[in-house]
C-alpha cells in the first residue's frame, strides 16, 4: 500500500489556494507564515515527484496533479466540516441565537457575506442584527440584548473575549480637482483648514481623530452624514474632505468619483483601523459562535481589498 503524506491540513491548504489565488493571502487565511506554507507545498511536491502549481501564475494555477488533489480536497474538507457541525449539534442540542451589535456604520457591507455563509452552515440558529447604531455595543452583551459585538478596539479591562478579525487601510478622500489631490499623502496639518465629514459618532470612535488630528492638536470644522454615499457626494462637490476605510469606498474609487490619498498617523505609519468580535466568555464556548468568527475572517479576506487578518 502506498503511504501518503496527505493530511487534512494539506487539503485545507489546497482549498485556501483555490479561494485566495496566491500564497500570501492563503497563508493569512490559514494563519501560517508564507515560509511555512511554501515548505508544506514543497514537501508535497517532493513526495509526488511533480509540481502541483504553475509558478508565478496570477491567480495561482494548478497543474493536472494539483487539480486532482484539489478535487479530493473539495470532496473531503466540506464533508469533515459538516460532520463536525453535526456532532456539535448533537452534543449541545439544536437551536440558539446570534444577535449582532455593531459600533461602525460601515460594518453592514462586509457582514452580509459572512451572515449568508453562516445561515447555510447553521440554518437552525436565529441570526439577527440588533437594529440601530450603538455607541456601547459591549454594554448590550452584558444586558443580554446582543450575543456578539463588532468593535474597533480590544480593551483588556472589559470582561469579554475579543476575537481578532482584520486590519484595514483608511484613506483620505478629496475632490478630484482639490489641491490636496496632488499630494502623495495627507498629514494632520492638511485637514486644518478643511471641513471634515464623518459619520455622526463620538470622536473616540473615529480613527482620523484619534490617530491623526487629536495628537496634532488640530480641530477642523466638522460635518456629519449617516450614509457613506452621502459623504462621498459632499466630498466630490468640494464641501469637505473625509477619511474612510478603503474597502468601504473601493467601488466608488474604481469609478474615480473622488481621489483617495494615504493618510499618515501621528507615528508616521499609514492610517489604519482594526475590527474585533467581542463575546461573553460563556457564549464564546458555543461551536457556532467560534464558527461565525472564522467565517467573518475568511469572507473578509476573500472579499475586501487590502486587508490583513489579525
Amino acid at each position: 500500500m502506498i503511504r501518503s503524506p496527505l493530511e487534512l491540513r494539506h487539503l485545507q491548504t489546497l482549498i485556501a489556494l483555490r479561494d485566495t489565488g496566491n500564497l500570501s493571502r492563503a497563508a493569512q487565511f490559514l494563519c501560517l507564515t508564507q515560509s511555512a506554507l511554501s515548505h508544506q507545498l514543497k514537501a508535497l511536491e517532493t513526495h509526488f515527484g511533480m509540481p502541483l502549481f504553475v509558478r508565478k501564475s496570477a491567480p495561482l494555477a494548478f497543474t493536472p496533479g494539483g487539480k486532482r488533489l484539489l478535487a479530493l480536497a473539495e470532496g473531503v474538507v466540506p464533508a469533515i466540516e459538516e460532520a463536525e457541525r453535526d456532532v456539535a449539534r448533537l452534543a449541545q442540542g439544536t437551536g440558539g441565537t446570534l444577535r449582532i451589535a455593531v459600533e461602525c456604520h460601515t460594518c453592514f457591507d462586509w457582514l452580509m457575506p459572512a451572515m449568508d455563509a453562516f445561515r447555510q452552515r447553521w440554518p437552525e440558529i436565529e441570526l439577527d442584527i440588533v437594529s440601530g447604531f450603538h455607541a456601547d455595543p459591549i454594554g448590550l452583551l452584558h444586558q443580554d440584548r446582543a450575543d456578539l459585538a463588532i468593535v474597533a478596539e480590544a480593551d483588556p479591562d472589559e470582561a469579554v473575549d475579543h476575537h481578532p478579525l482584520f486590519r484595514f487601510q483608511i484613506v483620505g478622500l478629496v475632490a478630484n480637482d482639490h489641491p490636496l489631490a496632488h499630494k502623495p499623502a495627507l498629514e494632520a496639518d492638511d485637514f486644518r483648514d478643511e471641513t471634515l465629514i464623518t459619520y455622526p459618532v463620538p470622536d473616540d470612535m473615529l480613527d482620523i481623530v484619534r490617530q491623526v488630528l487629536k495628537p496634532a492638536g488640530i480641530e477642523p470644522k466638522r460635518r456629519t452624514s449617516e450614509l457613506t454615499v452621502a459623504i462621498l457626494q459632499l466630498v466630490a462637490s468640494r464641501r469637505g474632505v473625509a477619511a474612510l476605510p478603503l474597502w468601504a469606498v473601493a467601488t466608488w474609487l474604481d469609478k474615480r468619483y473622488v481621489t483617495p490619498r494615504p493618510v499618515h498617523a501621528a507615528d508616521g505609519a499609514p492610517l489604519a483601523g482594526e475590527l474585533y468580535a467581542a463575546t461573553l466568555p460563556a457564549f464564546s464556548a458555543r461551536p457556532y459562535a467560534a464558527d461565525f468568527v472564522s467565517i467573518m475572517r475568511e469572507t473578509s479576506l476573500l472579499n475586501l481589498p487590502q486587508i490583513e487578518l489579525l
